[in-house]
């Protein structure tokens, strides 16, 4: 029986100083799953765009996620093979860039909400995913998780059943991206996560402080603060990263460049 074990592999493209040393980097992170004979059976690249949008490439297969800022956000990038789109809000949800990509190939996964502002040529393309159903794609099964406020100030925002945050199953590795969320139950109730990407910006979704203390309870193996500029102020990424690693150090807090044309 062939034996398979797990490299990780960060490549550091560019470091920006931050104030009070909140450093961030700019990097692709690769893990590489090998077998013995050094064959490589698959790979994970995930590559942060700019807030919520990021894209992932696993296994030859490409996916955008929350595709916002024209397609020259996506100058260099793969054609998206599958794009998750969180929720209805223009950080999120921008038809302009869906039109302007091209998505010729790829399969899309909404909430309802989404899809009722979508133009009927997409149609063929949508899969409509609720809070807790699930589809499989390219060998990927994306769960639709809850996303939605709790403080009573921020209802407004982002009611409950509207949008979906998502966890990826690929391979081995469960990837979850939180989307505009406070720290909910099923947040909390998360299981076996590799990889989790939590926002945290006011007065939107939620404070570091909630956001560390949901993470605590799920206990995903890495996570990555996104989603963290709010109006008017800017999270404090490593309030949030202090708070993780006292209350569990054997969780790793990643900050990526989320921001790259501003100077936090």
């Amino acid at each position: 029986m062939k034996r398979i074990f797990v490299s990780v592999l960060m490549v550091s493209l560019a470091a920006v100083s931050c104030k009070e040393n909140n450093k961030k980097e700019k990097e692709t992170v690769v893990t590489e799953v090998v077998t013995e004979d050094n064959t490589t059976i698959s790979e994970l690249k995930l590559i942060p765009v700019e807030h919520a949008t990021a894209v992932l490439e696993w296994n030859g297969v490409t996916i955008y996620v929350d595709p916002v800022g024209g397609a020259e956000a996506f100058d260099g990038k793969n054609s998206p093979d599958l794009i998750l789109i969180t929720d209805i809000h223009g950080d999120h949800f921008n038809l302009e860039t869906l039109e302007a990509l091209d998505t010729e190939k790829a399969k899309i996964m909404m909430p309802q909400a989404v899809a009722d502002k979508m133009p009927e040529a997409f149609t063929p393309q949508i899969d409509v995913l609720n809070n807790g159903d699930s589809k499989e794609r390219y060998g990927i099964t994306v769960e639709a998780i809850p996303m939605y406020n709790l403080r009573e100030e921020a209802l407004k925002f982002h009611e409950k059943g509207r949008g979906n945050g998502y966890v990826l199953n690929m391979g081995s590795e469960r990837i979850y991206f939180s989307g505009d969320t406070e720290d909910i139950p099923e947040m909390r109730a998360l299981q076996n996560i590799d990889k989790a990407f939590i926002c945290m910006n006011l007065p939107y979704t939620m404070t570091p402080e909630s956001a560390a203390d949901a993470v605590l309870e799920f206990k995903p193996k890495k996570v990555y603060p996104y989603h963290y500029r709010g109006n008017p102020d800017v999270s404090d990424v490593e309030k949030f990263k202090k708070i993780v690693n006292a209350g569990d150090s054997n969780i790793e807090v990643i900050q990526l460049d989320w921001y790259p044309k501003d100077e936090f």
